[in-house]
């Protein structure tokens, strides 16, 4: 009877973790879609809502962590139970990062002003919507277990790679034929770098899953070339 109960005590467990990190999760993909918003329409408002919602994703990531620390302690868990709970831990400290990348996009939004006539600004948004979507199928492949779900997010970062590559040489080509740009151009490939590095860290989060559901670590993948800002 003690055994049951620790084993139903661990699942309220696993599965408050993995609420916690679906919360998580869900804050940081409205981050990414509410401050490319803000940049489309220059809304200094919701910008600024993005930064000061921050403080609850990082509150989510402290919380995690305390019941990981409270679960190992616990109940000990063991094989793919710990490995669950060791991953649950690594992909909040990359989740977290990710909220930072957004914030870090919706403060770049008073900076850019209302004069945007810059061609790539019309990119941002799509390459941002496969990068939050890269987040979610990797947190629901998490939740999942779904070593599947999670091979297709790495599959898809080669589409954020091409959109960065794209951008940077025509935000380049612009500085240089339009010298008067170069501020405006400057803080888009501040924006362009972001979303890219949200890629790479949802791709992070789907290789930690893939060794959580299967024990085997995937093989080392060619990337693309990126070109750096």
């Amino acid at each position: 009877m003690a055994e049951q109960h620790t084993v139903k005590a661990f699942d309220e467990d696993i599965n408050r973790l993995r609420g916690l990190i679906a919360e998580m999760g869900g804050r940081v993909e409205t981050a990414i879609d509410e401050a490319m918003t803000a940049l489309v329409e220059q809304d200094l408002k919701k910008a600024k809502a993005v930064v000061l919602g921050d403080e609850r994703i990082d509150a989510l990531e402290s919380e995690v962590e305390r019941l990981v620390v409270q679960i190992i302690a616990l109940r000990a868990p063991l094989a793919d139970d710990l490995r669950e709970v060791i991953a649950a831990l690594k992909i909040v400290g990359v989740v977290e990062r990710i909220g930072d990348y957004a914030k870090n996009i919706a403060k770049r939004v008073p900076k850019i002003g209302d004069h945007r006539t810059i061609e790539p600004i019309s990119l941002l948004p799509s390459m941002a919507q496969v990068a939050s979507e890269m987040v979610g199928d990797a947190l629901n492949a998490f939740s999942a277990r779904d070593a599947l779900l999670a091979e297709a997010v790495i599959a898809r970062d080669s589409v954020v790679d091409s959109f960065y590559n794209s951008i940077f040489r025509t935000l380049v080509t612009y500085m240089v034929e339009n010298p008067k740009t170069i501020s405006e151009c400057a803080h888009l490939l501040f924006i362009a770098k972001n979303i890219e590095r949200i890629g790479d860290h949802a791709t992070n989060v789907a290789e930690m899953v893939y060794y959580a559901a299967t024990g085997e670590y995937l093989p080392e993948r060619d990337k693309d070339v990126k070109i750096e800002s």
